[in-house]
């Protein structure tokens, strides 16, 4: 029983125990339930253009009707987004739900390489991709089961006059549109209007169905799309909509969204934020941080979500830290740890702590998190409600509560962290071994390594063995090798994190050559040519051998300490 657990004792007042993740018959429901009770409720907002509860519920009807009459496609059947934040993304997402299909989130910045994989991994009928990258769609949708495209341009939703100056602005005065041709494509606007004409006839979707392919590597490195359930999901919405409603009001919260919704840690806290009738004001463009912080003077936002690097970025521009924080109620961070000085730094600038989370893609993310306004201390909190943690060791063994800070004691109490709770994933699509390997007695092991203090706090102490961490974003050494070992001229390499003061960890690439008039830029360009940016090698040493077992496996821990 959940009862017997020390954290419960930590939880804010009003905080409970257990959720109820059948609340909520589903995604789309959860816009619904918004729609009824507050229809004129600004929910998502982008470049200064606003869609209420009810012009969002009735887009997506018409979008999903479109859907619905694209021959072929039947429930259950695989929809990818390859977009970045845009009104026409929450749109799709619920659109995609609201017809029976299934979501696969798509980043945007993906090779050709990596968008083939994907696409043909998840069996993808049909894509709705912003222009600026249909040409990469393009090279390789005939080696994919895609058959129906529909394309969209950033202003697409945005007022007449705004739309055409947008897109123009976009295509022909900055070139950010290579030219692209996809027979049959149709535009996002047409698609709204065919949708719109034929009328949306209601689909019965249980909780169970699955809603998201979402991909990662997990712990082996292979992507592998997460079969996440519209019950999963739901319920981490709930178990995260506790731990705010400490201090959330509803329809007057603003959320600040910079996270891009593709990622699951944003694509849930979203839906959060919109089960309290939030307005999320959606940034296209984080990287601009002129142009975010700019936004940012726009709103009396009451909730920013974001990673360590970002809330650096952020604290590193004398304009952010100018503004009035006077309506901030919380910080939430997660994808990788928040660094001390960021955090207290954080707090000195706004008044306000940092929340951060904790989780993995398979969680639908979220597992645990700090009480709100906590100090930093290195933890990342305790379980949210609904939640098991355990800490298995050799022959998984549960090792219980740390019961003293004594770091040979921590030692001993170390091991895998382990979850169980209603978020947790169905599985991997079609990798049954992958996914048998992934649970064992029915908790889900994380492959991150951490103990727990006598309170039921949650520390971690080291990550996946070999997985990298750049900005929240998960980079696993085996790809990155793939890739440079095809490269002409490479013998062999061995593929590592190194810290990095702004992205926590950094990739680092030792290679050993062939053809010795390969350059560290050669490295860098093909790298480009295959691999997405925070993927690309940023330390690059050449050697004459790798350092191996017995065996001929690659010793990665030597790997960091080549100069």
């Amino acid at each position: 029983m959940m009862t017997d657990f020390p954290w419960l004792a930590k939880y804010p007042e009003g905080v409970p125990a257990q959720i109820d993740p059948d609340r909520i018959a589903n995604i789309p429901a959860l816009l619904d339930q918004v729609a009824q009770k507050h229809p004129s409720a600004p929910i998502f907002t982008n470049m200064g253009v606003t869609l209420t509860a009810s012009e969002t519920q009735a887009m997506t009807k018409d979008f999903a009707a479109y859907l619905q009459s694209l021959p072929g496609m039947k429930k259950g059947d695989r929809v990818a987004i390859m977009m970045p934040n845009l009104l026409q993304y929450p749109i799709a997402m619920f659109a995609i739900l609201r017809a029976g299909f299934i979501i696969v989130n798509v980043n945007p910045l993906y090779t050709a390489r990596e968008l083939e994989h994907q696409l043909k991994d998840s069996g993808a009928k049909a894509i709705i991709i912003i222009e600026n990258f249909a040409k990469t769609l393009e090279r390789v949708i005939d080696r994919t089961e895609v058959k129906h495209v529909i394309t969209t341009q950033v202003g697409d939703l945005f007022p007449c006059v705004k739309r055409l100056l947008v897109n123009t602005v976009v295509k022909h005065v900055k070139k950010m549109v290579p030219e692209w041709n996809l027979p049959g494509a149709v535009d996002y606007r047409t698609a709204l209007s065919r949708g719109h004409q034929v009328g949306f006839k209601p689909v019965e979707i249980s909780n169970e169905d699955v809603a998201l392919l979402q991909y990662t590597g997990g712990t082996t490195g292979v992507a592998k799309g997460a079969m996440l359930t519209h019950r999963n999901v739901l319920a981490n919405v709930e178990q995260t909509g506790t731990w705010i409603s400490v201090t959330f009001k509803e329809c007057e919260e603003v959320a600040m969204c910079a996270l891009p919704l593709y990622h699951i840690f944003a694509f849930t806290a979203t839906l959060s934020f919109l089960n309290w009738g939030s307005r999320s004001v959606l940034i296209t463009n984080p990287r601009d941080m002129k142009g975010l912080v700019k936004e940012c003077e726009r709103w009396n936002f009451s909730v920013y979500t974001g990673v360590n690097t970002l809330y650096n970025a952020l604290l590193n521009n004398p304009d952010f830290c100018k503004l009035n924080f006077s309506h901030l109620k919380m910080a939430v961070a997660g994808g990788t740890q928040v660094q001390k000085v960021v955090a207290e730094r954080w707090k000195e600038v706004t008044g306000h702590g940092i929340l951060e989370a904790y989780g993995l893609t398979e969680a639908s993310p979220g597992i645990c998190g700090i009480l709100p306004e906590a100090p930093w201390d290195g933890s990342v909190g305790y379980p949210i409600p609904s939640t098991e943690v355990s800490i298995r060791g050799e022959g998984f063994k549960d090792l219980g509560l740390c019961p003293s800070d004594d770091p040979e004691t921590i030692a001993a109490y170390t091991g895998e962290i382990c979850a169980k709770g209603p978020q947790v994933m169905k599985g991997y699509w079609n990798r049954p071994e992958e996914t048998a390997a992934t649970f064992r007695d029915g908790w889900l092991r994380t492959g991150d390594v951490g103990y727990m203090d006598i309170n039921g706090k949650i520390t971690i102490t080291d990550r996946k063995k070999d997985m990298i961490l750049v900005s929240g974003f998960n980079v696993y050494p085996n790809e990155v090798e793939s890739v440079i070992a095809s490269m002409p001229g490479v013998l062999e390499c061995g593929v590592v994190g190194v810290p990095h003061e702004r992205s926590g960890e950094t990739v680092k690439a030792v290679i050993v050559l062939k053809d010795p008039s390969i350059t560290k830029d050669d490295v860098v360009k093909y790298c480009r040519t295959q691999l997405t940016g925070y993927k690309i090698p940023r330390q690059i040493v050449f050697v004459d051998s790798l350092p191996k077992t017995a065996v001929g496996k690659i010793l990665r821990r030597e790997l960091k300490d080549i100069a």
